[in-house]
Parts: structure tokens; C-alpha cells; sequence
């Protein structure tokens, strides 16, 4: 019998801990976790008590964690998005393959840097762009190819981000300032421009975008908002961005009715409803959406124009009530369309009776993005097992999607100027 894949997991938070470590529960046999870094000791105590990992190999930096001798096949690098390449860099130089969580850098000197050092040291850096890894996109993709529609013309995409994931993430959370983390349109959606690339089939040669941070600052407060929701805010009863509704009573988001899932397990490790209320009245997932320090863009649209004439949009908003993907694309044969929430295609051939792919439910608690998450650590476990090289989501196709989110940024915020791809590229 094969021994399992031995990982390291570098940053023990949401995703680290609890989107990739979960496959080691479903999958003993093809991966264990045997190392892992964090600055806070709760979430070590974490991975010790899940995972069985032994004191001596948790480590409370990720510095004490790369000084030491190479610890495992595999590094997980899931801190924030400007740490990466930094530390993604010294793990290859430890002997490291890398699931790199995405985005690689805000940078794209970065990110291009870091593809030349995987290939000098001859190692897989895999990111994780995890909708190529789900049954949805993954239907698409072969219904695309088939030539079911016939030849692609128009892909029109939209990330429905949901008003309470978006005032978690990039108004309240460690993702709502672009000298911090990333823009919003790489931060969130460089697994959709990375889907769109993809889906396409050719390099995206030019680009603009439209958008901006629209209603989430101060002078869109009503009258009455406190800078704390708990702090007698006048605003409560109407405001669908209070945290007190958002983490307490929420059905879909709420510890009353979720438990220790996310979102709520991003604002305490022992999640309880006194736990929340504790972190709501002290800490950063309490306060007014309208007085927080964020900057990234809360709606925008990308315009692009692929290899062979293929256009298309994509528009990304915090302004939905759920949270979910959906597609349609036009061919010369027919349409099809789909929301990956639903997991369904309808394919529509000119002509034809309407066909409803049904692909199948997502049931497993791990079954994060669509079931991309586990599909993806399953594909790594495979590739490292059979030291394969390449992988449908290498560094290799990252950087592309990477140098179409930070066009799409750079557009955004020059007034929507056509960017040629390939000369912003040579400009990093």
C-alpha cells in the first residue's frame, strides 16, 4: 500500500484549517497532515486535537515553520494574500511542492517571479482555483469542447457575492483594504477570471472595467448609525448589515441556526452565541458597515475580448441576497446556462427540446465551492503520488488569470481604458 501524501500547513485559518485540512478525515490513507504554522495558539491547539499532530511540529510563525528541514511532500500556504510569495519562495528552496491559496500576489512581478522558481527548482505549485475542480465547471468544459453549441460567440458570468458574505469579507474582514490584502476583483474573482480563461479556451487579449466603492462609506449611513451595531445603534430593526442579525439570528448565517460553521467560526475559535456577542462588542466583525476602514470596490464589470473573437462579461456585486455563480453562454448551435448553487446546465440546441443536466447534490460538509475543494485536494494527492507533472490549475494558468484580474483593476481605475494584455503583462 502507498504511503499517504505528508502535508504542512502553513496559516491554520478558515481556509487552511477547515476548506483543505477536512480531506485528511475523508481520505486517511491519501494524505496527512504532519507540520503546521500559526501565530495564534488557539488555532495550533486546533490542529493538534483534529489532526493529531505532535507539538513538537507546530509552530507559532511561519518563519520557525521554514527554518526548519523540509517537514513534508507538500506545503499548504493559506495565510494572507501579500504574504504568499515570500514564503512560497523559501519553500521551494526547503524542496516543497505548493497548494498555494489564491490569489498568488497582488503583485504581478511576484506572481511572475514565483512561476520562474517552480520551474527552476523543478517543483509543483498548484493554486487553488477550485471551480475547475467541480462537477459544474467541469459538465461545462466537456459540454463546451463536445461542440454541443457549436462554436463559442459570448460568456456572460456574474459572482452574486450576497450582501452579508460581502460585508464579512471586504467591509468588516481581513480582505476590505487593498494595502492589506488584494483588490476585490482578484481578491474574490480570480477563480472567475480564471474560469472565464478556461472556459474560453484561448488567452484573453484586451480588457476594460468599469466599477467602484459605491455605498459602503460614511456619507450613506442613515441617521441614528452607531459606529458599533451594538452600541444603541438607532438603525437595527431595518438594517440587513447589522451583526447582531448577520451572526446571531440570520437562519442562513446566524450561530442559532449554523452552529460552528462559517462565517461564524471566523470571529471566535470556541463558537457559542456568548462567544459571538463578545467578539461583536470588541472586535472588527461588530461595527457599522458605513464606518469601517474598507476601500476595495463593491460592484464591478470586466469587458473582454478573447483569442478568435470570443467576447465577454463578467460582473461581480455585493448587492445580491444569496450567494452563488452563474453562467450563459451563446455558440453557434445552441445556448447553455447554469448556476452553480443549483448544479444544473440547460442546454438549448437551436431547434431541440431544452436539456436539463442535473449534476447531481453536493451532500458531504466539506463539499466547499461546489465540491471544488476536496476535488482539488484530491487532484494534488494524485499528482504528487504519481509525480506527475503540470496540473489543471499550475502556476503556470494562474498567472494568467492573474494578469487579467490586475488589468481589469488598473482599467477600473483609469477611467475604463482598454488594456492590451499582453504589454501590461511585459510591464510587471
Amino acid at each position: 500500500m502507498n504511503q499517504p501524501i505528508t502535508v504542512a500547513i502553513c496559516g491554520c485559518g478558515c481556509r487552511g484549517l477547515e476548506a483543505y485540512a477536512p480531506y485528511q478525515k475523508m481520505n486517511p490513507d491519501r494524505m496527512k497532515i504532519v507540520a503546521g504554522a500559526d501565530i495564534r495558539p488557539e488555532r495550533l491547539e486546533l490542529l493538534r486535537s483534529r489532526y493529531g499532530v505532535s507539538p513538537e511540529y507546530c509552530f507559532d510563525s511561519d518563519e520557525a515553520l521554514l527554518n526548519q528541514p523540509r517537514l513534508a511532500d507538500v506545503m499548504i500556504i493559506a495565510t494572507q494574500d501579500r504574504q504568499h510569495v515570500g514564503e512560497a519562495l523559501r519553500a521551494l528552496e526547503k524542496g516543497y511542492h505548493l497548494l498555494l491559496e489564491k490569489p498568488i500576489s497582488p503583485k504581478l512581478s511576484e506572481c511572475i517571479a514565483l512561476q520562474q522558481k517552480a520551474h527552476e527548482m523543478k517543483r509543483q505549485v498548484i493554486v487553488c482555483h477550485v471551480l475547475r475542480y467541480t462537477p459544474f465547471y467541469s459538465a461545462l468544459k466537456q459540454l463546451l469542447e463536445r461542440g454541443d453549441i457549436g462554436r463559442v460567440e459570448t460568456i456572460d458570468a456574474v459572482e452574486h457575492i450576497a450582501y452579508w458574505h460581502y460585508a464579512h469579507s471586504y467591509v468588516r474582514g481581513n480582505w476590505r483594504r487593498l494595502e492589506e490584502s488584494s483588490p476585490l476583483i482578484l481578491a474574490k474573482n480570480c477563480h472567475d477570471m480564471d474560469m472565464l480563461r478556461w472556459l474560453a479556451g484561448t488567452e484573453c487579449q484586451r480588457l476594460s472595467s468599469f466599477g467602484s466603492l459605491d455605498w459602503f462609506k460614511a456619507e450613506n449611513a442613515p441617521e441614528g448609525a452607531a459606529d458599533r451595531c451594538l452600541d444603541g445603534c438607532l438603525c437595527k430593526e431595518k438594517c440587513p448589515y447589522d451583526a447582531e442579525r448577520i451572526y446571531i439570528t440570520n437562519p442562513r448565517t446566524g450561530v442559532r441556526y449554523i452552529g460552528g460553521n462559517w462565517p461564524c467560526s471566523v470571529l471566535t475559535n470556541q463558537v457559542s452565541e456568548e462567544n459571538i456577542y463578545n467578539a461583536l462588542k470588541t472586535g472588527p466583525y461588530g461595527r457599522c458597515v458605513y464606518h469601517c476602514d474598507n476601500d476595495v470596490a463593491d460592484h464591478q464589470t470586466v469587458n473582454m475580448e478573447f483569442a478568435g473573437g470570443i467576447t465577454a462579461t463578467f460582473t461581480t456585486t455585493a448587492f445580491t441576497d444569496a450567494c452563488h455563480r452563474t453562467i450563459k453562454i451563446t455558440g453557434t448551435m445552441g445556448e447553455v446556462e447554469g448556476d452553480l448553487e443549483e448544479n444544473k446546465l440547460s442546454l438549448r440546441r437551436f431547434g431541440e427540446t431544452e436539456q436539463i443536466i442535473d449534476l447531481g447534490t453536493i451532500t458531504s460538509e466539506f463539499a466547499g465551492h461546489g465540491g471544488g475543494d476536496m476535488g482539488l485536494m484530491d487532484a494534488l494527492c494524485g499528482l504528487i503520488a504519481t509525480q506527475s507533472e503540470g496540473g489543471l490549475t499550475s502556476v503556470d494558468a494562474s498567472v494568467e488569470s492573474h494578469v487579467m484580474a490586475l488589468a481589469a483593476e488598473y482599467s477600473r481605475t483609469h477611467g475604463g481604458k482598454v488594456i492590451e494584455l499582453d504589454a501590461f503583462a511585459k510591464q510587471a
